[in-house]
Protein backbone atom coordinates (compact mmCIF):
# COMPACT_ATOMS: atom_id res chain seq x y z
CA UNK A 1 0.00 0.00 0.00
CA UNK A 2 2.73 2.33 0.83
CA UNK A 3 4.24 1.69 -2.94
CA UNK A 4 0.91 2.58 -4.21
CA UNK A 5 0.21 5.71 -2.63
CA UNK A 6 4.00 6.95 -3.90
CA UNK A 7 2.81 6.03 -7.02
CA UNK A 8 -0.46 7.64 -6.92
CA UNK A 9 1.26 11.07 -4.84
CA UNK A 10 3.46 11.38 -8.72
CA UNK A 11 0.72 10.93 -10.46
CA UNK A 12 -1.18 13.56 -8.78
CA UNK A 13 1.58 15.96 -8.85
CA UNK A 14 2.15 15.28 -12.42
CA UNK A 15 -1.44 16.61 -13.18
CA UNK A 16 -1.42 19.32 -10.64
CA UNK A 17 1.16 20.72 -12.72
CA UNK A 18 -0.11 20.88 -15.90
CA UNK A 19 -2.24 24.67 -15.79
CA UNK A 20 -5.09 23.49 -17.07
CA UNK A 21 -6.84 21.54 -14.82
CA UNK A 22 -7.70 22.72 -11.49
CA UNK A 23 -7.36 21.02 -8.21
CA UNK A 24 -10.77 19.86 -7.72
CA UNK A 25 -10.38 18.13 -11.32
CA UNK A 26 -7.57 16.78 -9.93
CA UNK A 27 -9.45 15.18 -6.80
CA UNK A 28 -12.29 13.78 -8.90
CA UNK A 29 -10.00 11.93 -11.49
CA UNK A 30 -8.17 10.48 -8.08
CA UNK A 31 -10.99 9.07 -7.14
CA UNK A 32 -11.50 7.49 -10.58
CA UNK A 33 -8.55 5.99 -10.72
CA UNK A 34 -8.61 5.09 -6.63
CA UNK A 35 -11.76 3.29 -7.90
CA UNK A 36 -10.38 1.37 -10.79
CA UNK A 37 -7.43 0.26 -8.87
CA UNK A 38 -9.44 -1.15 -5.86
CA UNK A 39 -11.40 -3.19 -8.57
CA UNK A 40 -8.51 -4.41 -10.49
CA UNK A 41 -6.86 -5.57 -7.27
CA UNK A 42 -9.93 -7.36 -6.19
CA UNK A 43 -9.85 -9.43 -9.35
CA UNK A 44 -5.90 -10.56 -8.12
CA UNK A 45 -3.76 -8.50 -9.90
CA UNK A 46 -1.21 -6.77 -7.70
CA UNK A 47 -0.58 -3.07 -6.85
CA UNK A 48 1.56 -2.05 -9.89
CA UNK A 49 -0.48 -3.99 -12.39
CA UNK A 50 -3.76 -2.16 -11.45
CA UNK A 51 -2.19 1.16 -11.20
CA UNK A 52 -0.90 0.79 -14.63
CA UNK A 53 -4.31 -0.36 -15.78
CA UNK A 54 -6.05 2.23 -13.96
CA UNK A 55 -4.11 5.19 -15.43
CA UNK A 56 -4.49 3.42 -18.74
CA UNK A 57 -8.14 3.55 -18.54
CA UNK A 58 -8.00 6.53 -17.35
CA UNK A 59 -6.33 7.87 -20.81
CA UNK A 60 -8.91 6.63 -22.50
CA UNK A 61 -11.67 9.24 -20.40
CA UNK A 62 -9.48 12.02 -19.87
CA UNK A 63 -6.67 13.98 -22.33
CA UNK A 64 -4.58 14.52 -19.93
CA UNK A 65 -4.49 11.30 -17.95
CA UNK A 66 -3.55 9.81 -21.53
CA UNK A 67 -1.09 12.20 -22.35
CA UNK A 68 0.17 10.92 -18.46
CA UNK A 69 -0.20 7.18 -19.64
CA UNK A 70 1.55 7.66 -22.97
CA UNK A 71 4.83 9.39 -21.83
CA UNK A 72 5.32 7.00 -18.93
CA UNK A 73 3.55 3.40 -19.75
CA UNK A 74 6.09 3.20 -23.12
CA UNK A 75 8.76 3.84 -20.96
CA UNK A 76 8.16 0.89 -18.85
CA UNK A 77 6.76 3.20 -15.87
CA UNK A 78 10.54 2.86 -15.04
CA UNK A 79 9.90 5.52 -12.66
CA UNK A 80 6.61 4.22 -11.05
CA UNK A 81 5.91 0.46 -11.85
CA UNK A 82 10.03 -1.06 -12.28
CA UNK A 83 10.82 1.50 -9.93
CA UNK A 84 11.55 -1.24 -6.60
CA UNK A 85 13.10 -0.56 -3.22
CA UNK A 86 16.48 -0.57 -5.39
CA UNK A 87 15.80 2.83 -6.42
CA UNK A 88 15.47 4.41 -2.68
CA UNK A 89 18.00 4.69 -0.01
CA UNK A 90 21.66 3.40 -1.34
CA UNK A 91 20.01 1.46 -4.52
CA UNK A 92 20.26 4.83 -6.25
CA UNK A 93 23.94 5.06 -5.50
CA UNK A 94 24.57 1.60 -6.19
CA UNK A 95 23.29 1.95 -10.26
CA UNK A 96 25.24 4.93 -10.34
CA UNK A 97 28.66 3.23 -8.84
CA UNK A 98 28.15 0.56 -10.97
CA UNK A 99 27.84 2.95 -14.20
CA UNK A 100 31.21 5.00 -13.13
CA UNK A 101 32.50 1.44 -12.30
CA UNK A 102 31.93 0.42 -15.88
CA UNK A 103 33.21 3.77 -17.57
CA UNK A 104 36.45 3.90 -15.50
CA UNK A 105 36.91 0.29 -16.82
CA UNK A 106 36.19 1.17 -20.39
CA UNK A 107 38.63 4.39 -20.14
CA UNK A 108 41.01 2.20 -18.63
CA UNK A 109 40.58 -0.76 -21.57
CA UNK A 110 41.77 1.81 -24.20
CA UNK A 111 45.05 2.21 -22.41
CA UNK A 112 45.83 -1.28 -22.52
CA UNK A 113 46.69 -2.18 -25.64
CA UNK A 114 49.72 0.57 -25.36
CA UNK A 115 51.16 -2.29 -23.02
CA UNK A 116 51.88 -4.08 -26.44
CA UNK A 117 53.21 -1.64 -28.18
CA UNK A 118 50.29 0.06 -30.08
CA UNK A 119 49.78 4.08 -28.88
CA UNK A 120 46.71 5.66 -29.04
CA UNK A 121 47.74 8.34 -32.03
CA UNK A 122 50.39 6.22 -33.26
CA UNK A 123 51.67 4.38 -36.38
CA UNK A 124 49.63 2.99 -39.15
CA UNK A 125 49.78 -0.43 -37.00
CA UNK A 126 48.36 0.86 -34.12
CA UNK A 127 45.93 3.29 -36.10
CA UNK A 128 44.65 0.35 -38.22
CA UNK A 129 44.09 -1.43 -34.84
CA UNK A 130 42.52 1.14 -32.69
CA UNK A 131 39.88 1.70 -36.47
CA UNK A 132 39.21 -1.61 -36.42
CA UNK A 133 38.49 -2.38 -32.84
CA UNK A 134 36.87 0.92 -31.64
CA UNK A 135 33.95 -0.80 -30.54
CA UNK A 136 35.08 -2.83 -28.48
CA UNK A 137 36.36 -0.22 -25.98
CA UNK A 138 33.50 1.35 -25.50
CA UNK A 139 29.67 -1.28 -26.35
CA UNK A 140 30.44 -4.04 -24.06
CA UNK A 141 30.54 -2.17 -20.83
CA UNK A 142 27.39 -0.46 -21.72
CA UNK A 143 25.45 -3.45 -22.68
CA UNK A 144 26.46 -5.14 -19.18
CA UNK A 145 25.15 -1.90 -17.31
CA UNK A 146 21.99 -2.47 -18.87
CA UNK A 147 22.25 -6.88 -18.52
CA UNK A 148 22.59 -6.30 -15.10
CA UNK A 149 20.39 -3.29 -14.55
CA UNK A 150 17.35 -5.49 -15.90
CA UNK A 151 18.63 -8.65 -14.79
CA UNK A 152 19.45 -10.31 -17.73
CA UNK A 153 19.47 -14.15 -17.58
CA UNK A 154 22.59 -15.92 -17.82
CA UNK A 155 21.61 -17.16 -21.05
CA UNK A 156 21.22 -13.64 -22.00
CA UNK A 157 25.57 -12.58 -20.70
CA UNK A 158 26.26 -15.90 -22.52
CA UNK A 159 24.52 -14.55 -26.07
CA UNK A 160 25.85 -11.12 -25.59
CA UNK A 161 29.24 -12.17 -24.88
CA UNK A 162 29.25 -14.79 -28.06
CA UNK A 163 27.98 -11.54 -29.86
CA UNK A 164 31.20 -9.62 -28.76
CA UNK A 165 33.47 -12.42 -28.75
CA UNK A 166 32.38 -13.33 -32.54
CA UNK A 167 33.15 -9.29 -33.57
CA UNK A 168 36.69 -9.59 -31.91
CA UNK A 169 37.83 -12.23 -34.06
CA UNK A 170 36.24 -11.25 -37.29
CA UNK A 171 37.70 -7.82 -36.68
CA UNK A 172 41.09 -9.40 -35.39
CA UNK A 173 41.44 -12.82 -37.34
CA UNK A 174 40.49 -12.09 -41.16
CA UNK A 175 43.64 -10.70 -42.79
CA UNK A 176 42.88 -6.88 -43.64
CA UNK A 177 45.01 -4.79 -45.62
CA UNK A 178 45.65 -1.66 -43.55
CA UNK A 179 42.96 1.35 -44.93
CA UNK A 180 41.64 -1.24 -48.01
CA UNK A 181 37.90 -0.42 -48.35
CA UNK A 182 37.16 -3.75 -47.04
CA UNK A 183 38.84 -2.63 -43.78
CA UNK A 184 37.18 0.99 -44.01
CA UNK A 185 33.45 -0.67 -44.42
CA UNK A 186 33.88 -2.84 -41.65
CA UNK A 187 35.14 -0.96 -38.89
CA UNK A 188 32.45 1.71 -39.91
CA UNK A 189 29.62 -0.97 -39.96
CA UNK A 190 30.44 -3.16 -36.97
CA UNK A 191 29.44 0.11 -34.37
CA UNK A 192 26.20 -0.32 -36.31
CA UNK A 193 25.80 -4.13 -35.23
CA UNK A 194 26.93 -4.21 -31.87
CA UNK A 195 24.51 -1.69 -31.02
CA UNK A 196 21.93 -3.22 -31.80
CA UNK A 197 23.15 -6.05 -29.54
CA UNK A 198 23.37 -3.34 -26.66
CA UNK A 199 19.34 -3.23 -27.62
CA UNK A 200 19.23 -6.56 -26.84
CA UNK A 201 21.10 -5.85 -22.65
CA UNK A 202 18.45 -3.03 -22.80
CA UNK A 203 15.47 -4.72 -23.39
CA UNK A 204 16.40 -7.12 -20.90
CA UNK A 205 16.29 -9.93 -23.68
CA UNK A 206 13.15 -9.26 -24.60
CA UNK A 207 14.51 -8.48 -28.34
CA UNK A 208 10.99 -9.58 -30.13
CA UNK A 209 9.05 -6.91 -28.35
CA UNK A 210 8.27 -4.16 -30.64
CA UNK A 211 7.63 -2.09 -27.61
CA UNK A 212 10.75 -3.34 -26.43
CA UNK A 213 12.27 -1.87 -29.61
CA UNK A 214 11.05 1.07 -29.54
CA UNK A 215 12.14 2.36 -26.38
CA UNK A 216 15.70 0.97 -27.10
CA UNK A 217 15.58 3.45 -30.78
CA UNK A 218 14.28 6.32 -28.18
CA UNK A 219 17.09 5.64 -25.97
CA UNK A 220 19.27 5.69 -28.73
CA UNK A 221 18.29 9.59 -29.86
CA UNK A 222 18.13 10.36 -26.01
CA UNK A 223 21.81 9.29 -25.70
CA UNK A 224 23.43 10.87 -28.60
CA UNK A 225 21.76 13.90 -27.58
CA UNK A 226 23.32 13.96 -23.83
CA UNK A 227 26.52 12.55 -25.43
CA UNK A 228 26.38 15.58 -27.72
CA UNK A 229 26.21 17.69 -24.69
CA UNK A 230 28.78 15.85 -22.65
CA UNK A 231 31.44 16.16 -25.45
CA UNK A 232 30.77 20.21 -25.86
CA UNK A 233 31.94 20.19 -22.02
CA UNK A 234 35.07 17.75 -22.96
CA UNK A 235 35.62 20.56 -24.87
CA UNK A 236 35.81 23.05 -22.88
CA UNK A 237 37.65 21.15 -19.79
CA UNK A 238 40.20 20.27 -22.53
CA UNK A 239 40.90 24.25 -23.58
CA UNK A 240 40.94 25.57 -20.39
CA UNK A 241 43.25 22.33 -19.35
CA UNK A 242 45.91 23.60 -22.01
CA UNK A 243 44.71 27.43 -20.95
CA UNK A 244 45.87 26.91 -16.97
CA UNK A 245 48.97 24.65 -17.51
CA UNK A 246 50.40 27.05 -20.34
CA UNK A 247 49.74 30.03 -17.60
CA UNK A 248 52.82 28.56 -15.87
CA UNK A 249 54.95 27.30 -18.83
CA UNK A 250 53.83 23.64 -19.37
CA UNK A 251 52.92 22.36 -22.46
CA UNK A 252 49.51 19.85 -21.64
CA UNK A 253 49.26 18.26 -25.01
CA UNK A 254 50.52 14.84 -24.36
CA UNK A 255 48.42 14.52 -21.33
CA UNK A 256 45.33 15.41 -23.56
CA UNK A 257 46.01 13.27 -26.02
CA UNK A 258 47.46 10.33 -24.27
CA UNK A 259 44.55 10.34 -21.30
CA UNK A 260 41.64 12.94 -21.49
CA UNK A 261 40.71 12.43 -24.90
CA UNK A 262 40.72 8.57 -25.49
CA UNK A 263 39.30 7.74 -21.78
CA UNK A 264 36.77 10.84 -22.03
CA UNK A 265 35.41 9.61 -25.16
CA UNK A 266 35.19 5.77 -24.33
CA UNK A 267 34.07 6.72 -20.60
CA UNK A 268 31.36 8.80 -21.76
CA UNK A 269 29.04 6.78 -24.01
CA UNK A 270 28.35 4.48 -20.23
CA UNK A 271 27.84 7.70 -18.56
CA UNK A 272 25.37 8.91 -21.12
CA UNK A 273 23.46 6.22 -21.00
CA UNK A 274 23.26 6.19 -16.87
CA UNK A 275 22.20 10.29 -17.57
CA UNK A 276 19.46 8.95 -19.89
CA UNK A 277 17.77 6.06 -17.40
CA UNK A 278 18.61 8.68 -14.95
CA UNK A 279 16.49 11.70 -16.15
CA UNK A 280 14.62 10.60 -18.42
CA UNK A 281 11.72 12.33 -17.94
CA UNK A 282 13.79 15.87 -18.81
CA UNK A 283 14.65 14.29 -22.24
CA UNK A 284 11.70 12.82 -22.92
CA UNK A 285 10.57 16.13 -23.53
CA UNK A 286 13.83 17.25 -25.26
CA UNK A 287 13.33 15.01 -28.11
CA UNK A 288 9.82 15.53 -29.41
CA UNK A 289 10.64 19.46 -29.69
CA UNK A 290 13.69 18.78 -31.43
CA UNK A 291 11.66 16.75 -33.80
CA UNK A 292 9.06 19.71 -34.56
CA UNK A 293 12.09 21.68 -35.35
CA UNK A 294 14.12 19.77 -37.57
CA UNK A 295 11.83 18.12 -39.86
CA UNK A 296 10.64 21.43 -41.76
CA UNK A 297 14.42 22.46 -41.60
CA UNK A 298 15.11 18.66 -43.54
CA UNK A 299 12.40 19.00 -45.71
CA UNK A 300 13.16 22.04 -47.03
CA UNK A 301 17.01 21.34 -47.86
CA UNK A 302 16.07 18.03 -49.73
CA UNK A 303 13.53 20.26 -51.81
CA UNK A 304 16.10 23.27 -52.45
CA UNK A 305 18.44 20.40 -53.32
CA UNK A 306 16.16 18.33 -55.48
CA UNK A 307 15.33 21.73 -57.11
CA UNK A 308 19.22 22.70 -58.17
CA UNK A 309 19.81 19.15 -59.15
CA UNK A 310 16.80 20.15 -62.03
CA UNK A 311 17.49 23.47 -62.66
CA UNK A 312 21.17 22.56 -63.00
CA UNK A 313 21.18 19.46 -64.45
CA UNK A 314 23.85 18.08 -62.06
CA UNK A 315 24.31 14.41 -61.17
CA UNK A 316 25.39 12.75 -57.98
CA UNK A 317 29.36 12.45 -57.34
CA UNK A 318 29.41 8.92 -56.53
CA UNK A 319 32.43 9.29 -53.90
CA UNK A 320 32.54 7.42 -51.04
CA UNK A 321 32.68 10.03 -48.88
CA UNK A 322 29.89 11.83 -50.67
CA UNK A 323 28.06 8.19 -50.33
CA UNK A 324 28.97 8.27 -46.78
CA UNK A 325 27.11 11.60 -46.67
CA UNK A 326 24.05 10.55 -48.19
CA UNK A 327 23.32 7.74 -46.10
CA UNK A 328 23.89 9.56 -43.53
CA UNK A 329 21.66 12.21 -44.45
CA UNK A 330 18.94 9.34 -45.15
CA UNK A 331 19.36 7.49 -41.64
CA UNK A 332 18.71 10.94 -39.95
CA UNK A 333 15.72 10.98 -41.72
CA UNK A 334 14.63 7.48 -41.07
CA UNK A 335 15.56 8.59 -37.08
CA UNK A 336 13.50 11.78 -37.42
CA UNK A 337 9.90 9.45 -38.78
CA UNK A 338 10.95 7.43 -36.04
CA UNK A 339 11.21 10.23 -33.17
CA UNK A 340 7.60 11.70 -34.41
CA UNK A 341 6.24 8.55 -34.21
CA UNK A 342 6.99 7.65 -31.04
CA UNK A 343 6.16 10.94 -29.71
CA UNK A 344 3.06 11.43 -31.18
CA UNK A 345 -0.10 10.52 -29.37
CA UNK A 346 -1.98 7.77 -30.89
CA UNK A 347 -5.51 9.01 -30.72
CA UNK A 348 -4.63 12.33 -32.19
CA UNK A 349 -6.19 12.47 -35.93
CA UNK A 350 -3.80 13.64 -39.04
CA UNK A 351 -2.33 16.88 -38.97
CA UNK A 352 -0.01 19.29 -40.65
CA UNK A 353 2.81 18.02 -38.85
CA UNK A 354 1.98 14.38 -40.34
CA UNK A 355 1.68 16.22 -43.72
CA UNK A 356 5.29 17.96 -43.54
CA UNK A 357 6.32 14.46 -42.20
CA UNK A 358 5.09 12.43 -45.27
CA UNK A 359 6.57 15.00 -47.59
CA UNK A 360 10.02 14.82 -45.98
CA UNK A 361 9.90 11.07 -46.61
CA UNK A 362 9.10 11.47 -49.88
CA UNK A 363 11.93 13.77 -50.84
CA UNK A 364 14.68 11.50 -49.71
CA UNK A 365 12.88 8.57 -51.48
CA UNK A 366 13.80 11.06 -54.36
CA UNK A 367 17.18 11.26 -53.24
CA UNK A 368 17.82 8.23 -52.63
CA UNK A 369 16.37 7.09 -55.91
CA UNK A 370 18.81 10.01 -57.85
CA UNK A 371 21.70 7.97 -55.62
CA UNK A 372 20.99 4.74 -56.44
CA UNK A 373 21.05 5.45 -60.01
CA UNK A 374 24.36 7.49 -59.31
CA UNK A 375 25.24 4.32 -58.46
CA UNK A 376 24.15 1.71 -60.98
CA UNK A 377 25.41 4.04 -63.22
CA UNK A 378 29.04 4.11 -61.59
CA UNK A 379 28.72 -0.19 -61.34
CA UNK A 380 28.12 -0.32 -64.83
CA UNK A 381 30.93 1.82 -66.30
CA UNK A 382 33.54 0.90 -63.74
CA UNK A 383 32.52 -2.30 -62.31
CA UNK A 384 32.03 -3.67 -58.53
CA UNK A 385 34.09 -2.49 -55.33
CA UNK A 386 33.52 -3.17 -51.93
CA UNK A 387 32.57 0.89 -51.36
CA UNK A 388 29.74 0.91 -54.53
CA UNK A 389 28.10 -2.65 -53.63
CA UNK A 390 27.97 -1.90 -49.69
CA UNK A 391 26.48 1.54 -50.70
CA UNK A 392 24.20 -0.25 -53.18
CA UNK A 393 22.80 -2.19 -50.77
CA UNK A 394 22.14 0.35 -48.10
CA UNK A 395 20.31 2.68 -50.35
CA UNK A 396 18.21 -0.13 -51.42
CA UNK A 397 17.71 -0.90 -47.68
CA UNK A 398 16.48 2.46 -46.83
CA UNK A 399 14.67 2.97 -49.89
CA UNK A 400 12.25 -0.11 -49.05
CA UNK A 401 12.54 1.37 -45.65
CA UNK A 402 10.88 4.65 -46.87
CA UNK A 403 9.26 3.67 -49.63
CA UNK A 404 6.78 0.98 -47.12
CA UNK A 405 6.77 3.98 -44.39
CA UNK A 406 5.11 6.53 -47.39
CA UNK A 407 2.59 4.40 -48.04
CA UNK A 408 1.82 3.60 -44.63
CA UNK A 409 1.87 7.44 -44.05
CA UNK A 410 -0.04 8.05 -47.05
CA UNK A 411 -3.09 5.75 -45.32
CA UNK A 412 -3.22 7.09 -41.92
CA UNK A 413 -3.19 10.76 -43.52
CA UNK A 414 -6.21 9.36 -45.77
CA UNK A 415 -7.31 7.81 -42.46
CA UNK A 416 -7.46 4.42 -43.66
CA UNK A 417 -5.62 3.31 -41.18
CA UNK A 418 -4.06 4.17 -37.67
CA UNK A 419 -0.58 5.37 -37.20
CA UNK A 420 0.22 1.98 -34.99
CA UNK A 421 0.99 0.10 -38.64
CA UNK A 422 3.81 2.53 -38.90
CA UNK A 423 5.09 2.15 -35.87
CA UNK A 424 5.70 -1.51 -35.97
CA UNK A 425 7.13 -1.58 -39.59
CA UNK A 426 9.59 0.69 -38.55
CA UNK A 427 10.58 -1.83 -35.57
CA UNK A 428 10.48 -4.83 -37.01
CA UNK A 429 12.81 -3.23 -39.66
CA UNK A 430 15.41 -2.25 -37.34
CA UNK A 431 17.19 -6.20 -37.88
CA UNK A 432 17.85 -5.67 -41.49
CA UNK A 433 20.25 -2.87 -40.75
CA UNK A 434 21.79 -5.05 -37.91
CA UNK A 435 22.20 -8.24 -40.36
CA UNK A 436 23.41 -5.89 -43.53
CA UNK A 437 25.84 -4.48 -41.19
CA UNK A 438 27.32 -8.23 -40.17
CA UNK A 439 27.31 -9.12 -43.64
CA UNK A 440 29.38 -6.12 -44.45
CA UNK A 441 32.23 -6.90 -41.87
CA UNK A 442 32.24 -10.70 -42.42
CA UNK A 443 31.50 -11.36 -45.89
CA UNK A 444 32.30 -8.58 -47.75
CA UNK A 445 36.05 -9.21 -46.79
CA UNK A 446 36.17 -12.55 -48.01
CA UNK A 447 34.43 -11.60 -51.10
CA UNK A 448 36.36 -8.65 -52.08
CA UNK A 449 39.65 -10.67 -51.41
CA UNK A 450 40.24 -7.71 -48.41
CA UNK A 451 40.72 -4.89 -51.38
Amino acid sequence: MHVLEEQIGEWRAYVLRRQAIEAADVAELEDHLRSQVADLQASGLNADEAFLIGVKRLGELDTLSREFAREHSERLWKRLVVADAEKSGTGWSRELVVALLLAVAAALTIKVPELFGLRFGGDQAAESFYFRNASFFVLPFLAAFFAWKRGLNAAGWMGLAAIFAAGVLAMNLLPFTPKAQTEALAALHLPMALWLAVGIAYAGGAWRSHDQRMNYVRFSGEWFIYYVLIALGGGVLMASTMFIFKSIGMDAEWLLESWLLPCGVVGAVVVAGFLVEAKQSVIENMAPVLTLLFTPLFTLLLLAFLATTVVTGSGINVERQTLIGFDVLLVVVVGLLLYAISARDPQREPGFFDALQLALVLCALLVDAMALWAILARISAFGFTPNRVAALGENLILVVNLGWSAVLYARFLGKRAGIAPLERWQTAYLPVYAVWAAIVVVIFPLVFRFR
